[in-house]
């Protein structure tokens, strides 16, 4: 076994939960060794999509997942996806060849270290083989505990050593739970009692902890809302009132604005989540909970910060409520969905209106789905009106705000919960940009439901600058139902609602290719929820 392998194999010991990448003379033996120590390999058809594959995978799954690349090209292929991974913090392993540090005129040599501390990663490297294992689990480490994503780099000379003898590969824990201060929960916990309608907002540092935001909602006298990223986490529960922010209904956003405590649990209250802070009433306390110093106050100042994980933090302020005997009655909200807001329908002329395609199709897709989001002037639309039945059922990958992810991220939220069907709501600019993914859904016959709105244009530049020459951002009409046939998928184009009975009908039938649902929306002018970014 050369280092390469004993690389690979490390990291399946180490509990890796998939790999997704695209092999090259680079990182062949490195993959193989994944696949001979039992980690699944899903080879993608570009390096961008095979990153976003590996970053939904491990927000979906909680297990750390794993990119292979070729050395120099193959990492800078994959560079936009990566940097959304580092910005959301997501536990992953980027397993990347390396030039020798001889190969000083190699054309695959580039700064790979640079590359990945350029856009948030951490960069590690194997040295040798007497510490190949070392630096694996160092990597490993630094990933699953401190939810970062890690460039390890595998020069190629080191790669073709010999290994050596077995060397035992350590349990490495997870994150340790992080107790807040008793000072900290007894200054919350006064806040909650003095508070007029609280409102607590959960970010992507809350999922997994609804039951004790729920059970401290519940003597607190709380409203429950989630950022974007955490939509789901309060899935019918009666005091749920969505997402924060743009995304925001009307009804929301006056009962986030009426709240005189907003508590943000895991969650940044950056620009997006509180509409660049309208959403905050002038009076209303805040506060921030998270388990990274930093975050606290960085985007929005805070009446007090609270350094803990959400699960321990807000069962330690239940406790303490309990305690005082301290217990507010709350009214549930009336309908806070989008679904229900009515609205005059644009649709007509050969053009479906985006929101009646979105309720229509809430309605007839199982409520047991994935929904992944790509970026664009689309996206308010699936976010607001397809539900959700928990945060696993959402996938948002926007701390980059780059278009053309989407895809990559479907295939891979739908590989860890198969049982849902996966739905992508993407616009026509993002689909072109991964198109060449499709065949990788249609090869691994996954039932993906790839919903494009398609207004032949980068909506969100036409709106931005209003009555300025469009010709740059706005496009001929493609057949996309056609692209998604090309490449083995079902596609139906949708004009109306009544052309969406060819959805019901391929929900009917075998499922066994995914199917492309080219929807030619209406002019909304620029969608609400952009306008209101745009205003500030």
């Amino acid at each position: 076994m050369n280092v390469a392998e004993l690389v690979g194999r490390t990291l399946a010991e180490l509990g890796v939960g998939a790999a997704f990448g695209v092999v090259g003379s680079g990182n062949f033996e490195a993959t193989n060794g994944l696949r001979a120590g039992g980690v699944r390999f899903v080879a993608a058809r570009h390096e961008g999509g095979a990153a976003s594959m590996a970053d939904a995978f491990a927000r979906m799954s909680g297990q750390v997942s794993v990119l292979s690349l070729h050395q120099g090209c193959g990492l800078t292929n994959a560079l936009t996806g990566i940097t959304e991974a580092a910005k959301s913090r997501t536990p992953m392993i980027i397993l990347a060849g390396d030039t020798a540090a001889s190969a000083v005129l190699s054309n695959f040599r580039v700064d790979q270290d640079a590359l990945a501390a350029a856009v948030g990663a951490v960069p590690e490297r194997v040295h040798g083989a007497r510490t190949a294992v070392a630096d694996t689990v160092r990597a490993y480490r630094t990933a699953v505990q401190q939810r970062r994503t890690v460039l390890l780099n595998l020069p190629l000379d080191v790669q073709a050593q010999e290994a050596p003898e077995a060397v035992t590969v350590p349990e490495i824990p997870g994150p340790a739970s992080i107790r807040p201060s008793a000072d900290a929960i007894a200054k919350l916990t006064d806040l909650l009692v003095e508070a007029r309608r609280p409102v607590f907002i959960a970010g992507r540092g809350a999922r997994g902890s609804a039951t004790p935001l729920k059970e401290l909602a519940e003597v607190s006298g709380a409203l429950l809302a989630t950022s974007a990223v955490a939509h789901g986490l309060f899935h019918d529960d009666p005091f749920s009132i969505g997402i924060s922010g743009g995304f925001s209904s009307p009804r929301a956003a006056d009962l986030i604005r009426d709240a005189g405590l907003v508590i943000g649990w895991g969650c940044a209250l950056n620009m997006w989540t509180t509409r660049h802070g309208t959403l905050l009433g002038p009076a209303a306390r805040r506060v921030q909970v998270d388990v990274d110093q930093a975050a606290l106050g960085a985007h929005r100042p805070v009446d007090l910060g609270v350094v803990g994980d959400v699960a321990s933090t807000a069962a330690d302020v239940h406790a303490e409520l309990v305690r005082r005997g301290h217990h507010r009655s709350r009214e549930a909200p009336e309908t806070t969905r989008w679904n229900d807001v009515p609205y005059n329908d644009l649709s007509g002329g050969g053009r479906i209106d985006p929101r009646t395609l979105s309720r229509r199709l809430d309605e007839i897709l199982p409520t047991e789905r994935v929904v992944s989001i790509d970026s664009g002037n689309f996206m308010g639309y699936p976010s607001a009106y397809l539900s959700v039945p928990d945060e696993n059922g959402f996938c948002f990958t926007q701390a980059f705000q780059s278009i053309g992810l989407g895809l990559g991220t479907a295939i891979g939220a739908a590989l860890v919960r198969p049982e849902r069907l996966p739905v992508l709501g993407v616009g026509d600019g993002g689909f072109h940009m991964a198109l060449s993914e499709l065949e990788t859904a249609v090869r691994l016959k996954i039932p993906l439901v790839v919903i494009v709105y398609n207004d032949a244009a980068y909506g969100a530049e036409i709106h931005h600058f209003g009555a300025a020459d469009m010709t740059t951002v706005r496009f001929p009409d493609t057949d996309i139902a056609a692209i998604g046939r090309g490449f083995g998928c079902a596609g139906v184009t949708v004009r109306s609602v009544e052309d969406l009975a060819a959805v019901e009908d391929w929900l009917d039938g075998p499922r066994d290719a995914p199917l492309v649902v080219d929807a030619k929306i209406a002019d909304d002018g620029g969608s609400w929820w952009l306008a209101e970014a745009f205003r500030h």
